[in-house]
């Protein structure tokens, strides 16, 4: 009889292992069928995008029919976005100037402030990367007015600089920066200081390789975050000329939903492609920033 025990434990741990098969394979539909969704309607004609999902807007009173592939597949809604929306590459272009400096930004400040919380021993370091974290956590509706009455007082509200300053500044990036410095083998800190280095040498020779996960983490999470954002944009900016990509599609009409479902799919194109090359650093430095040496 005792023979039999290892099929059953075996019998057992594979059926365990079918269950967590097919749970994970339901989660990932659940994630992917809105994407494949948003694909199959930016495919269809205004006709069929009406008989089928826009009854809950009021316009088509029919119900609803989910169809993930488009019974006559039409390039028009890209076409009317890509050629005939000049909005459209406005508003992508701010995107761009108010992201790409911001994370420029938080490179040149994050980089240096991480290092000095992960390295350095100074009074009252403890309580202010604490303060650095409390404030992470903080919603921007906690601090919307303050921000405004700032930016209000520097005459930087409706320009580009009123999303990127408060960006470049932001205590999210040193959080993981921080985490990742932490995570530096001691040994090549050692060997530097050995050899002469100051904390600025180490800092270039040593933190930034192998600080290398956590620096692309940061800026891939903070690059997903200020390109889809749309609560400081529409409290900090007035000019429509200003706004960036993320408030275009709240802006189509109704009886350009087509339009609409193409955009999303322009607009989700950037933070795929960022994370799909730096997936690998990613997945480092969010474990990095979880561990300590």
């Amino acid at each position: 009889m005792k023979e039999f025990y290892p099929y059953k434990n075996k019998q057992r741990k594979n059926r365990f292992l079918s269950v967590g098969t097919f749970i994970l394979m339901v989660s990932a539909f659940l994630v992917w069928f809105p994407l494949l969704l948003m694909v199959a309607a930016s495919l269809m004609p205004e006709d069929e995008l009406l008989w089928r999902y826009l009854s809950p807007l009021g316009i088509a009173k029919a119900p609803v029919r989910i169809s993930l592939l488009p019974s006559y597949p039409s390039c028009e809604a890209f076409i009317e976005l890509l050629l005939r929306s000049p909005g459209f590459f406005v508003m992508f272009w701010n995107s761009c100037i108010q992201v790409f400096p911001m994370l420029l930004g938080q490179l040149f400040v994050g980089t240096p402030a991480a290092w000095t919380f992960a390295r350095l021993d100074f009074p009252g370091r403890q309580w202010l990367f604490r303060l650095y974290v409390l404030l992470m956590v903080l919603p921007f509706q906690v601090t919307q007015v303050s921000n405004y009455l700032v930016l209000d007082q520097m005459n930087l509200l409706n320009s580009h600089l009123s999303l990127i300053l408060p960006g470049i500044w932001s205590t999210f990036p040193v959080f993981i920066m921080t985490r990742s410095f932490e995570a530096a083998p001691k040994a090549l800190l050692e060997a530097a200081y050995l050899d002469g280095a100051g904390e600025v040498r180490a800092f270039f020779l040593v933190g930034i390789p192998t600080g290398y996960p956590g620096i692309v983490t940061a800026l891939v999470l903070g690059f997903i975050d200020a390109w889809n954002t749309l609560e400081q944009p529409i409290a900090y900016l007035k000019d429509m000329q200003l706004w960036p990509l993320s408030l275009y599609l709240p802006d189509i009409v109704q009886d350009k939903a087509a339009v609409a479902f193409a955009a999303g799919i322009v607009m989700m194109i950037p933070p795929v492609l960022l994370y799909l090359n730096g997936e690998g650093k990613l997945e480092q430095g969010i474990a990095s920033s979880g561990v300590k040496e």
